[in-house]
């Protein structure tokens, strides 16, 4: 289904009042194309977080349980290239706040959570399970997205231009105003993926987690001015 939506609209006329050099008139218009297309990759964010009475401490459990993250993204199929570390801290754990005493740190916790390039979505949900399974006790969220979205886009653009021309074509019927050349021309655009799939702190999920990619929209917007002939 074709969605291209017109976003706004200007009419400019000429001056009333003669000046020595006449702008001539314009009409600027701005119009959305979109195609929706299903995703073909997807990264997931997963991690281990640990607390222990030392920061050293808190490492070291952190460091065993992510080897085997790791052993379990290599046994899913996903190549190390496609494994990146995004985030890893050591963080102190305070007590809690009591009245007529100060607080203290009472141990540490260490966060560590990698992203990983998932390129065969039918398998998504197993490699949750595997994560979960291998020690991750993290799931901060899946972000599904086009691997190569050059044809989409080239709908998205064929769409946007139809909509500019039709409207442009309209408003010189309904304003009884001859359409010159176009003077001016411009785009924008990009995809707007569906909202991530989040999972905080898992603990277990059931066997083939149900996964479900949805679409993503790429949309392209264009704004093209119109010489109005006297």
């Amino acid at each position: 289904m074709i969605r291209a939506f017109l976003l706004a609209t200007a009419l400019t006329l000429p001056a009333a009042t003669a000046i020595a050099q006449e702008e001539p008139g314009r009409l600027s218009l701005t119009a959305t194309g979109e195609v929706q297309v299903v995703p073909d990759m997807a990264t997931v964010q997963s991690g281990v977080v640990t607390e222990a009475r030392t920061a050293a401490e808190a490492l070291n459990a952190n460091s065993q349980r992510m080897n085997a993250v790791f052993e379990a993204l290599a046994e899913a199929g996903i190549a190390r290239e496609d494994i990146q570390t995004s985030n890893l801290q050591i963080n102190p754990v305070w007590s809690n706040y009591s009245a007529g005493e100060q607080r203290r740190i009472t141990g540490y916790q260490a966060t560590n959570t990698v992203t990983a390039r998932v390129t065969e979505l039918d398998e998504l949900g197993g490699t949750i399970d595997a994560l979960v399974a291998s020690g991750a006790n993290q799931i901060q969220g899946i972000n599904f997205a086009i691997e190569a979205d050059d044809d989409a886009r080239r709908e998205a653009r064929l769409r946007a231009v139809a909509e500019l021309r039709e409207t442009a074509n309209l408003y010189a019927e309904a304003l009884d105003i001859e359409l010159g050349g176009l003077l001016e021309f411009s785009e924008s655009g990009g995809s707007h993926p569906q909202p991530p799939v989040m999972f905080a702190r898992a603990e277990s999920f059931a066997a083939d987690t149900p996964v479900a990619a949805g679409q993503l929209t790429v949309s392209v917007t264009i704004t093209g001015v119109f010489e109005i002939e006297d």
